[in-house]
């Protein structure tokens, strides 16, 4: 990746920030082109989209919890599987609620470092058949690499199959 920039936007440094007060050392990189998507992050980085670490929230149908799902770019979430762990009927979160829990706009959701804390995380399962995984980082094109084995105590959420 040859068009990494040092940290300019103020979000990619507040993840910068909540991972070092995790005691990590990834570092933030934000990069000249899109990572909005999987595929666009897949491309820009050059990795494996199932490397791609999405960042999904939803809201609970009635009680209006935020529930995170972390899953691998070439996943698609089975809304059905997350709602019996949750016990209610789950939507996906629009921008508005999305800022408001995490902080952060949609396509630029980290796995950590979010304004509320969130108590139902999901991590795909599919996602520790890699080493390196790709999350998104405070910005549409702030990303950072983390291994997959830290994903569990990073984020405290739960292990499931998601698809």
């Amino acid at each position: 990746m040859s068009n990494e920039n040092k940290i300019v936007s103020k979000s990619a440094q507040n993840v910068q920030q909540a991972l070092a007060k995790k005691g990590l050392t990834f570092e933030v990189l934000e990069l000249s082109a899109s990572t909005r998507t999987a595929n666009d992050a897949a491309t820009t980085i050059g990795c494996d989209v199932a490397q791609i670490m999405k960042s999904l929230l939803f809201c609970s149908a009635k009680t209006n919890q935020p529930v995170l799902v972390l899953a691998s770019g070439i996943n698609r979430v089975n809304e059905k599987i997350i709602e019996q762990w949750v016990g209610e009927k789950i939507v996906k979160a629009d921008a508005h609620f999305t800022r408001e829990i995490t902080g952060f706009a949609i396509g630029g959701v980290p796995p950590i470092g979010h304004k509320q804390t969130i108590t139902h995380i999901f991590i795909d399962e599919d996602l520790l058949q890699h080493n390196i995984l790709w999350a998104a980082a405070g910005t549409p094109n702030a990303v950072f690499s983390m291994n997959s084995t830290d994903i569990e105590s990073l984020t405290h959420g739960k292990i499931i199959a998601i698809r």
